[in-house]
């Protein structure tokens, strides 16, 4: 009877999940696309005023002068966004500008760092200009600054919304939530409750500016009432065929996805902290999150059985939450105590191509005594991210935050030196296999000296895994890799023996210049 019931209701269900999703799928990807020439736009008057600026610093022997002004009116007739350009010290006392004549300037942001440059951004109003302006600027001297002011977007905050469909709220935000422009009302957005809005957001390249949209999903749905009797009558035959297909398939399962949920919502998956040492003082650097399934019954089921599993059934990703969700309890003492540790979470493929993941490491993270700056998440080179659109956003946003990424498995995957360099990797991890070739009287390992070398060429961080050996310790040591994790050291433990552990090596008054092969021994103690 209850399987007939279903069936008498799945038609109409049927149809409307299938006609919502594709309207989900459909119009997110439109918002999403308008995001993106939003932030394109913000991402060329930045770097364009980046440009301006630099090339009239290094046109002009010093400041204020007829060439220098000649220079900065050169600059603004060949560049579509320059507004003006200004000379000032730390204090805000304006000593010339583009126009000769006091820039009215109203700050809205502290200045931000933008990475892999010397200049600073900050967000303001200037003069009787509608839109908020973008101030970039550069120290001269050390005493002077130099900003080129450029206008965030070419339009005010209606002209904004044109792109879009009606009630739909457009905000631009710094990544620290100071607040620049905003069009239509976002009220409804931030304090809904009942009402589902399809949103999107993206981040304006390496620039500390995000740019986010929401719509009531009701108000895009209503566009597609017409495709409504097309699709209940496709839908009540394909639906019904799959659910017959999908009960028989069932009925011969074991239903290993179900029991895995469970698990899951039951928190039985636990976080086990591998340690990460510095092979030069021997303290603890950080540590890599492992997973264990703890069973009710006692038994403790290791990650080789479940993963790959978890991955494939995407239960990977509310497992990683719950994990991330239980690392900030666990080490939230010890990374205030401990401010410069560094805490490993492994990402999956589906994390990326799905930018929530960055709201969900803000919502986690976000106000906690784990730093955003002490997390690196990790990346499998054996299953390629991809170099989507999305996929580029979820680092963009996560470097935004101050977190690190990490490529795990390094070399025994597809990618190549141009891959990690486009994905912005700042942590390569050797895999245990190449470890393994360094014997007692090893000299040379022309593989591992390669992969060495060519973190070296890339500029990032080694942490060399699956270190059993004292042999293996001191080989890596001379040549170069400082970080290293292996059960020469100690194997994955719970939250209070990582926590015991980690005050006990770095809780010395000075560290020792050799590397300590006893951490062992302090683990079993």
């Amino acid at each position: 009877m209850l399987i007939a019931a279903i069936l008498a209701f799945v038609p109409v269900m049927g149809v409307h999940w299938l006609l919502d999703n594709y309207v989900r799928m459909r119009e997110h990807s439109e918002l999403q696309r308008s995001l993106d020439a939003i932030t394109d736009r913000i991402q060329v008057g930045a770097y364009d005023a980046i440009a301006s600026l630099r090339t009239i610093v290094a046109d002009s022997p010093s400041l204020c002068t007829p060439t220098f002004i000649a220079n900065v009116h050169k600059q603004m007739e060949q560049s579509l966004y320059l507004k003006q350009v200004l000379v000032e010290n730390a204090d805000g006392v304006q000593y010339c500008d583009a126009f000769d004549a006091p820039v009215q300037y109203t700050p809205l942001s502290e200045s931000l760092s933008i990475p892999g440059h010397t200049e600073t951004i900050a967000v303001g109003k200037l003069g009787t200009l509608d839109t908020p302006v973008l101030k970039i600027s550069q120290s001269f001297g050390g005493a002077k600054l130099v900003a080129a002011f450029v206008p965030i977007v070419s339009s005010t905050p209606a002209g904004l919304l044109s792109r879009f469909k009606p009630t739909t709220m457009v905000r631009i935000s710094l990544t620290n939530g100071t607040p620049v422009m905003v069009g239509g009302d976002p009220a409804a957005f931030d304090n809904r409750k009942d009402t589902e809005f399809l949103a999107a957001q993206d981040f304006a390249g390496e620039l500390p500016i995000r740019v986010e949209a929401a719509v009531p999903f009701a108000m895009v749905r209503s566009d597609y009432s017409d495709l409504d009797v097309t699709f209940t009558i496709v839908a009540c035959i394909m639906s019904g065929a799959f659910l017959v297909l999908a009960l028989q398939h069932v009925r011969r399962s074991k239903l290993p996805a179900f029991d895995l949920e469970r698990a899951i919502s039951m928190g039985e998956i636990k976080p086990y902290y591998q340690p990460v040492i510095n092979l030069k003082t021997g303290q603890l650097a950080g540590c890599e999150v492992l997973c264990r399934w703890e069973k009710k019954n006692g038994e403790l089921v290791m990650p080789g059985a479940f993963i790959d599993y978890a991955e494939i059934t995407g239960l990977a990703l509310p497992m990683t939450l719950t994990l991330m969700q239980q690392v900030r309890n666990d080490l939230a003492d010890l990374c205030l105590e401990m401010p410069d540790i560094k805490v490993s979470i492994n990402l999956f493929a589906g994390h990326f191509r799905d930018a929530t993941i960055v709201e969900d490491v803000q919502a986690i993270f976000g106000g906690s005594t784990v730093s955003f700056r002490q997390l690196v998440f990790e990346i499998t080179e054996r299953h390629p991210v991809g170099n989507s659109a999305i996929a580029h956003t979820v680092i963009s946003g996560l470097h935004a935050l101050g977190s690190r990424l990490a490529m795990d498995d390094v070399g025994t995957g597809h990618s190549n030196l141009a891959y990690m360099q486009t994905l912005g990797v700042d942590v390569i991890k050797i895999d245990r296999v190449f470890v393994d070739m360094i014997k007692v009287d090893t000299q040379s390992v022309p593989v591992l000296d390669g992969l060495i070398s060519m973190c070296r060429d890339l500029g990032t961080e080694i942490i060399a895994e699956g270190v059993e050996t004292e042999a293996q310790a001191l080989y890596l040591r001379a040549h170069g890799v400082v970080m290293a994790q292996g059960f020469l050291f100690a194997p994955a433990l719970k939250s209070t023996a990582f926590k015991d552990l980690a005050r006990a090596l770095n809780g010395a008054a000075t560290a020792s210049k050799a590397m300590p092969l006893s951490i062992g021994q302090v683990v079993a103690a």
